[in-house]
């Protein structure tokens, strides 16, 4: 695999109008027909996801199923409280409350699970799988998903940890030098509060895709989402087809980043379906960003240059076990275990 810029991908391939989507299969093995179909499992994630990718591979080689092997995976960045993106610990809504956002997808079943604005619970993934598995439905949402949660024995417990408050604080005080909020200052001090640079709000999020040792593929997406974002909002990530999509017969893929992006574009599902058509998940992924850069008609997400200023980074294995990964902008890192050893890897890219 090697990292491909703009300039070459565009001499490479004309970005193709959006395709309509091809019908998927289920796949049903039984555990004899399990065993005639052994394949090299790999496991993919977001910059975050050593720990993810590590856990994850050896759920696999032990003979695990992918669900569940990226869903403990990632479960370890949900119970970190030092990564502010995800879990416990992630940064607040505006108003100081950790709101959390998590799917999943199982491809042998082809079934999907999502939560989000679940406050109060730190794995939201774990979640999304009852969800999967014990309901008729995809989405739980609010309230709504809390008592689903309850139901199933979560014990709620307060996210915001010291970290993640000061870093809101910081950010509420420094938003402003016309709001009542101040950081501490001097009597001599001017213009007081407008020193928003060193507080910007993240896009924080762990996506983990696997193949399993059976030829099979699962995915989880898991959030905090934007930091500071309005309450209630809901990103792509729990939203199945923008920010996770798979299909056992092809591949799959997921997202981080800014979420709305992902949502206009239906960008997940798209990197699937170029993949169906026979593109590498590497390029796959980079027409995704060029789809967004592209679709995008906004003047104030442009840079000064008149280029799309927010990153957003896909990640994408397919049936084979080929991978990929790219981002808008010049930086990105993914994570794959080959089976043999967990290692970060830079991101294709459009933009230096």
């Amino acid at each position: 695999m090697h990292s491909t810029t703009r300039r070459n991908f565009l001499k490479q391939t004309s970005f193709l109008a959006a395709t309509s989507l091809l019908p998927s299969f289920s796949v049903t093995e039984n555990s004899e027909e399990k065993k005639l179909h052994t394949r090299k499992p790999i496991v993919i994630s977001s910059s975050n996801g050593i720990p993810a990718i590590t856990k994850a591979m050896e759920i696999i080689q032990q003979g695990g199923d992918a669900l569940g092997a990226v869903i403990a995976g990632v479960n370890i960045v949900e119970d970190d409280p030092n990564d502010t993106s995800v879990g416990l610990g992630g940064l607040p809504n505006e108003n100081g409350i950790v709101e959390l956002d998590a799917a999943v997808m199982h491809g042998p079943s082809h079934r999907a699970g999502a939560v989000a604005s679940l406050r109060n619970i730190k794995n939201p993934s774990k979640v999304a799988r009852l969800v999967l598995e014990r309901t008729d439905h995809i989405l739980l949402v609010g309230e709504g998903a809390l008592n689903f949660a309850k139901a199933h024995g979560f014990q709620e417990e307060n996210l915001l940890t010291e970290r993640a408050r000061q870093e809101w604080l910081q950010w509420k005080e420094n938003m402003s030098t016309n709001d009542d909020w101040l950081p501490q200052h001097s009597i001599e001090e001017k213009n007081i509060g407008g020193n928003f640079a060193p507080y910007y709000r993240n896009y924080g999020t762990i996506h983990c895709s696997a193949l399993d040792s059976f030829g099979n593929l699962s995915c989880v997406t898991t959030t905090s989402g934007l930091a500071y974002k309005i309450s209630g909002r809901v990103g792509d990530s729990p939203i199945i087809g923008a920010g996770l999509y798979l299909d056992n017969e092809v591949g799959s893929a997921g997202s981080t980043g800014r979420g709305e992006s992902n949502l206009f574009n239906c960008s997940s599902v798209m990197v699937v379906e170029w993949m169906r058509q026979g593109k590498s998940p590497e390029e796959a992924c980079m027409r995704a960003c060029q789809r967004i850069v592209d679709r995008n008609k906004e003047q104030r997400l442009l840079d000064e240059k008149g280029r799309y200023k927010h990153q957003v980074k896909f990640y994408a294995i397919n049936k084979k076990g080929e991978y990929g990964s790219a981002g808008i902008l010049k930086g990105g890192v993914f994570t794959l275990h080959d089976g043999k050893e967990a290692k970060n890897y830079d991101c294709a890219y459009l933009y230096d």
